[in-house]
C-alpha cells in the first residue's frame, strides 16, 4: 500500500493546482466582443490535468519505478525548457518562441533533428492559425508585435 502513496501524493498536489489553476482563469475578466474569453483556454487545460490528477488517486500505478538518473536529467531539461517558454513569447513572437519550445522538447524525447524541427514547424505554426485566427485570441505574431 506504501508503494502506490508516490502516485496519489502526485495526484493530489496536480488536483490542488487545477482547482487552482480553474479558479485564477475564472477570474479573469470577460472583454466585450472577445467570443471565447480569456478564462476558456486555462479552464480547458485544467479539466483534463483534474481528470489525470484525479485517475492517479484513484488508480496509482501498482508498482511505481523509481526514475534513474540519466532520466532525471531529461526531467530537469523538460521543465526548464517549459519555464523558459511563457517569458519568451512576447519577445520573440508565438509562432517562434513555440517552435523553438517544441523543437526543444522534441529532442529531449528522444526525436532526430528532422522529426524536431517539422514539430516545431507544425506546432508553432499550427496553434498560432488555431488560437489566433480562429478562436480570436490574440498572439504576438513576430518579435516586438
Amino acid at each position: 500500500m506504501i508503494s502506490r502513496l508516490s502516485d496519489r501524493i502526485a495526484g493530489t498536489i496536480v488536483l490542488v493546482l487545477a482547482i487552482w489553476y480553474w479558479w485564477v482563469a475564472s477570474q479573469f475578466p470577460a472583454s466585450f466582443g472577445d467570443p471565447v474569453g480569456a478564462a476558456t483556454f486555462p479552464q480547458m487545460v485544467a479539466v483534463p490535468t483534474g481528470l489525470f490528477a484525479l485517475y492517479l488517486i484513484v488508480r496509482p500505478d501498482p508498482d511505481p519505478v523509481w526514475v534513474r538518473v540519466p532520466a532525471i536529467w531529461k526531467q530537469i531539461i523538460t521543465v526548464a525548457i517549459l519555464l523558459a517558454y511563457p517569458p519568451v513569447i512576447i519577445p520573440l513572437g508565438y509562432p517562434l518562441a513555440t517552435f523553438f519550445g517544441a523543437t526543444a522538447l522534441s529532442r529531449v524525447l528522444g526525436g532526430t533533428w528532422l522529426a524536431a524541427v517539422g514539430t516545431g514547424l507544425v506546432t508553432g505554426g499550427g496553434l498560432f492559425v488555431i488560437f489566433d485566427r480562429l478562436l480570436g485570441l490574440p498572439l504576438p505574431l513576430l518579435p516586438g508585435l
